[in-house]
């Protein structure tokens, strides 16, 4: 899936780094004023302004966090920004700037690059965002890319995980557990080609999930819809290790409890229905997923009647004392506690 093999090549040392450079970047726009200098000089140069600077990275590595048997460059390099923008929007804050760094070895072609960059191109272009630099190197093994975003918010409006208090509402956006059962049917799919190369996936009933799982997008649209609302949340974080780790780490930092409700969870039909396929619990599978990118909030129980009823929101529990514990109420209304068992990069698989 990596390269066609009748495909033109062009190997990267025929360009040199500061040519790759200069070629993966022509096509890229500055959409932000605060952006004095972008890509092409010793470094960028932002006009910091008044406002408060968010500043976020993430590290991605192949055969850690991604698998390009299955994963198309267009897309990773999409994903790799989304992670990145996710973590801005989760501190309340909006996103202007990127820089992107990669490791690559020999293996892949200019040709292999550019369409990584397409898809960070496109990240840009959606999310109106700036790539103001980066780096390229040489990998002895496969493919490394470091992403940093950069944002912007008013110093009494960034959200952070430590400000929750007993009474408030948890609030989730959107659903849980796509991402997971994507990457399931995709693992799946490379084991039975694997074994037989002729066989050709079927995915036509698993296009929403998977999606989820290769072209995530991050919730731009929840801070703004927030501000509409008029509703500032008390603490906030963004789900790409799985909804428990993050309640978790919200009720760590915010010295509180919490407890959430089974029946709550929003879950997409398809969801559920690859559940039974697979034969999982689907509460497991929102507990501890990871990859959604959703954004998991407090608000206080005074602004529960302005996001009463919005269909990109779902309140799935409430904040309690710390003393009481970080519980799930299953469906049986049994009290059981919560832990922590999202994604980490670090277990041996």
């Amino acid at each position: 899936m990596l390269e066609d093999k009748n495909q033109e090549r062009t190997s990267l040392s025929e360009l040199g780094e500061f040519g790759l450079i200069d070629h993966l970047t022509q096509h890229f726009s500055l959409y932000h004023s605060t952006t004095v200098k972008g890509v092409g000089d010793d470094a960028a140069v932002i006009d910091v302004s008044e406002k408060q600077t968010i500043v976020t990275t993430d590290l991605l590595v192949e055969g850690v966090h991604f698998d390009l048997s299955y994963m198309p460059l267009k897309h990773l390099g999409y994903k790799a920004v989304m992670v990145n923008l996710s973590d801005v929007y989760a501190m309340n804050a909006k996103a202007e700037q990127i820089t992107v760094s990669i490791a690559v070895s020999n293996r892949f072609p200019l040709e292999a690059l550019e369409e990584l960059y397409a898809g960070i191109q496109l990240a840009c272009s959606v999310y109106k965002v700036d790539l103001i630099g980066g780096d390229t190197t040489s990998s002895t093994k496969g493919m490394l890319i470091s992403v940093t975003a950069i944002g912007k918010a008013e110093k009494d409006k960034v959200v952070y995980r430590n400000g929750a208090k007993p009474s408030d509402l948890i609030v989730v956006s959107g659903d849980l557990g796509g991402a997971y059962l994507g990457l399931q049917v995709l693992e799946r799919e490379k084991q039975v080609f694997q074994v037989n190369p002729k066989n050709q996936p079927d995915l036509d009933n698993y296009t929403y999930i998977i999606e989820r799982q290769l072209k995530p997008e991050a919730r731009k649209d929840i801070p703004e819809l927030l501000e509409k609302l008029e509703v500032k949340p008390t603490s906030m974080i963004d789900i790409s290790d799985g909804l428990s780790s993050e309640i978790m780490h919200i009720c760590k930092q915010s010295k509180v409890g919490s407890k959430i409700y089974e029946e709550k969870f929003p879950l997409d039909p398809q969801v559920i229905s690859v559940c039974e396929e697979f034969n999982l619990d689907s509460t497991m599978v929102a507990l501890s997923g990871g990859e959604d990118y959703e954004l998991l909030f407090t608000i206080a129980i005074d602004d529960y009647e302005k996001i009463k009823g919005n269909p990109h929101l779902s309140v799935i529990g409430h904040v309690v004392e710390e003393n009481h514990g970080i519980n799930l109420i299953t469906r049986a209304n049994q009290e059981i506690p919560l832990k922590a068992q999202g994604w980490n990069s670090f277990e041996k698989s």
